[in-house]
């Protein structure tokens, strides 16, 4: 009895409603009292109907709401197996199952979704279930920004049909994904061409990327291709010249650094643009094959030394997912007390909005390692400084250091293949 009580106590929220309940109940009293001092079969009738209304009531309770169940299937606009990047949309289809006899009209479906920095989005809507008290709900989230996201416990309210008592239960569904940081796909980036034009001796090992006797595919002719390389059995079978692309060296070892202390960045969204760089140079570096590493400055900090490995290059990118614009110090501190993953001969890519001599004492510690340093000044508001953006970038050059100007993403594949600011 105690657990019928308490079991009422919490699908048919006594403490919430508790002058709906009363009215019920004093209306069977006062039924109750017609009949034992009044008689008569128009007592017994209404006493008969008011007591099968709060069965009616009660009995709402034990329809299922409180042991409903469901399951979530996630998928996008276009999934076919890929990952979630940022800007893009998740669908969700919740499958209800509701116990019980007694057929309900509506149920409100409450969720409530979660980004792992605290931000919460909430979403209510309605079904209809069946007679055998199955449902299913379909919506669509807003556009996702990086990050992990996890459905809490999932919420069901129904009332009967006369809106007297209201019903609750709740279920946990689980439901976790990841969001990757937004990518800009690099074609081309002319650092790594053997024609790049750009001055400094660091361009020395990189502009000379000697062609290898593995032959990579067949691209169209381009007038003045050597009669050696014409591809003739892909010529005759299309009708057009084709030539046969060879595999060029692999760059060197590359590592990334990303820049993640809390002061250098005026907003959030300059942080975003930082990561999402680094996220595409990755996606460049797995395309080209490159050995590529990365490390974060921020109070989790990331270090990966430079591999090809595809698992660990999955680490990076969930890496990735997690960093926050949360460091603390000096730049620099942070690089000499990881020296160690710096090998001679590295790529040494920093990512930073800073323009200042901090920086300058960053490229001194790369050269003395013996790698070559580049920079990729992330600044949004680049309208608002662009002198000064132009004078740092010149000044870097004059210094033999390539510095590549970033204000939006969409500017990157430009940038990087030779764009001016």
């Amino acid at each position: 009895m105690r657990a019928l009580f308490s079991y009422l106590r919490l699908n048919l929220q006594w403490k919430r409603q508790p002058s709906k309940l009363w009215l019920v109940f004093m209306v069977w009293i006062g039924c109750l009292f017609y009949v034992l001092f009044q008689g008569g079969k128009t007592s017994v009738m209404l006493f008969a109907m008011v007591s099968l209304l709060s069965l009616y009531l009660i009995g709402g309770g034990f329809r299922g709401v409180g042991r409903a169940h469901g399951q979530r299937h996630l998928s996008t606009a276009g999934d076919q197996g890929e990952m979630i990047l940022a800007g893009d949309q998740v669908q969700v289809r919740l499958d209800v199952t509701i116990p019980g006899f007694l057929p309900l009209p509506y149920v409100i479906i409450r969720e409530t979704l979660k980004r792992h920095n605290g931000e919460s989005w909430s979403f209510e809507e309605s079904l209809i279930p069946s007679m055998r008290g199955k449902g299913e709900l379909l919506f669509q989230t807003p556009p996702l920004e990086r990050g992990r996201y996890r459905f809490y416990g999932t919420e069901c309210i129904s009332e009967d049909i006369f809106g007297l008592i209201e019903n609750k239960g709740q279920f946990t569904a689980p439901g976790e994904f990841l969001v990757l940081p937004r990518i800009a796909f690099i074609p081309n980036w002319q650092m790594g061409s053997r024609y790049s034009r750009l001055g400094g001796q660091q361009t020395s090992q990189l502009m000379s990327r000697p062609e290898t006797n593995q032959i990579n595919g067949v691209r169209d002719y381009v007038y003045g291709d050597r009669i050696s390389r014409i591809h003739w059995s892909a010529t005759a079978r299309t009708g057009n010249w084709k030539s046969k692309e060879f595999e060029h060296e692999s760059l060197p070892k590359t590592v990334l650094v990303l820049d993640a202390i809390a002061d250098h960045y005026e907003s959030d969204a300059a942080f975003e643009l930082a990561v999402s760089t680094t996220a595409s140079m990755l996606d460049y570096g797995v395309r080209e094959r490159m050995g590529m590493g990365l490390f974060t400055t921020g109070q989790n900090k990331g270090v990966f030394l430079p591999s090809d490995h595809i698992g660990e290059r999955q680490r990076m990118r969930l890496h990735l997912v997690d960093v926050v614009a949360d460091g603390k110090g000096r730049l620099l501190d942070q690089l000499e007390d990881h020296a160690r993953m710096f090998p001679a001969g590295t790529l040494f890519i920093l990512i930073t909005p800073l323009m200042d001599e901090k920086v300058w004492e960053i490229f001194q510690f790369a050269r003395m390692r013996q790698m070559t340093p580049l920079q990729f000044l992330i600044h949004p508001s680049i309208e608002k400084n662009k002198e000064a953006v132009i004078n740092w970038s010149q000044s870097a050059h004059a210094r033999g250091v390539s510095c590549y100007p970033i204000s939006s993403l969409e500017q990157l594949p430009a940038t990087l293949g030779g764009g001016a600011i």
